[in-house]
């Protein structure tokens, strides 16, 4: 198992100690995340004359927003890869098919070959019997 970390992080101007078990990247990249959503509100003036408390709730509501879109896009994404293991496993499935049939064909083949075969003997030897008839 992985072990717990606490990390220094800079949000919004100030220093954080962020832990957890997902690594130092990790964890600088969800504090750089953070920053770049409050630099985001901060360009709106309506933002910058909210109270504290509003500005939590604004940031707050934008982070849940990122998150919903995400979890739609991967759920959509596990749709589309569900769909297509399906379309995967049908084209599988033909291919199986088509070369039962394929090789059911085959033999076919190999059998009107040996009948083939077998009338040629035939006509030869009827052939045969007809001249020695008319002699």
């Amino acid at each position: 198992m992985a072990q717990k970390i606490d990390i220094p992080v800079v949000i919004n101007g100030k220093v954080y100690t962020l832990s957890g078990y997902e690594g130092e990247d990790y964890l600088q990249n969800v504090a750089s995340y953070i920053n770049s959503k409050i630099a985001e509100c901060k360009t709106s003036e309506e933002y910058r004359r909210m109270n504290t408390e509003y500005q939590g709730i604004l940031l707050a509501l934008n982070i849940a927003d990122d998150y919903f879109k995400a979890r739609n896009l991967a759920n959509k994404a596990a749709l589309d890869d569900t769909e297509k293991e399906q379309q995967l496993y049908d084209l599988r499935h033909e291919v199986i098919e088509s070369q039962i049939k394929h090789e059911a064909a085959l033999k076919l083949v190999e059998e009107y070959k040996e009948q083939i075969s077998a009338l040629q003997r035939k006509i030869v030897q009827l052939e045969a019997e007809k001249e020695r008839n008319n002699e």
